[in-house]
């Protein structure tokens, strides 16, 4: 009796964690910086991109979930990318903002980030945080509930993304010219501009809450282009905890090297 029972245990175990992996909460991503054309106000111009995509892949995950992102660099110049609105508990050497948290992902290299989510729920983005890129590489989070659970809001008929950017063309003007940058000559919506400018699509769309108690360095800063180099920005310095839950997970081996 005591064997049968011993082996209807070492089955039913074997039989949930044949199910735990079937829910796996893992994710992997390979992001691709490269340079790629894109015609839009009827001028064909060359961007820096993610898989050849503007905007960039979007990720999908659920609350708890953990995210792997291998970022390969074949553009010309160093860029990190940054998780916006994922807090990355204990995990601060994944978040990104270039020389805070990380040395750049040189051309030629890769970096592999772990994204660890908490208790974040439904649409974030991911940016490049490295000078202006971020204007072209960019993208969606989105972050369903833990299975078994549900929004805290009826579902809805449909759901559509909407990415919000600008054209790029007056940033490196106002770099070759030392002045500041004019005004946008276009906006997009899921990177194409709107009807109303020439040699567009017609794009037609009808709603849109956010502390640290996480020990590492993070970066605050406002987000509107330059604002950050303006002095808009500071730099917050939590202590290590002491105990395995407060204190911050050791430095990958494959960190960017800022030599």
């Amino acid at each position: 009796m005591g064997i049968c029972r011993l082996g209807f245990l070492v089955g039913f175990l074997w039989f949930m964690a044949m199910d735990c992996m079937a829910q796996s909460n893992t994710h992997h991503y390979n992001f691709v910086l490269q340079q790629a054309q894109f015609t839009r106000l009827c001028e064909t111009k060359t961007m820096l991109t993610v898989n050849g995509s503007f905007p960039g892949p979007t990720i999908h995950a659920r609350r708890g979930d953990t995210i792997y992102v291998n970022v390969h660099n074949e553009g010309e110049y160093g860029v990190t990318i940054h998780w916006h609105g994922v807090k990355q508990p204990r995990n601060p050497w994944s978040d990104g903002p270039e020389n805070i948290t990380q040395c750049p992902i040189q051309p030629g290299k890769n970096f592999t980030y772990e994204i660890i989510l908490s208790n974040e729920e439904g649409t974030l983005w991911w940016h490049a945080h490295s000078d202006w890129s971020r204007a072209t590489v960019h993208g969606a989070i989105v972050i369903a509930p833990a299975l078994g659970t549900t929004y805290p809001f009826p579902a809805p008929d449909a759901e559509e993304t909407i990415i919000i950017g600008r054209q790029r063309a007056i940033i490196d003007e106002a770099l070759a010219t030392g002045q500041p940058p004019e005004q946008s000559n276009s906006l997009t919506i899921n990177g194409q501009p709107g009807d109303l400018y020439p040699c567009s699509a017609v794009l037609l769309y009808s709603d849109v809450k956010y502390g640290s108690n996480f020990s590492g360095v993070w970066f605050i800063h406002c987000h509107l282009e330059r604002h950050s180099s303006w002095g808009m920005d500071t730099v917050l310095i939590v202590r290590n905890g002491r105990t395995r839950a407060t204190s911050m997970r050791p430095p990958p081996a494959s960190l960017p090297s800022c030599s």
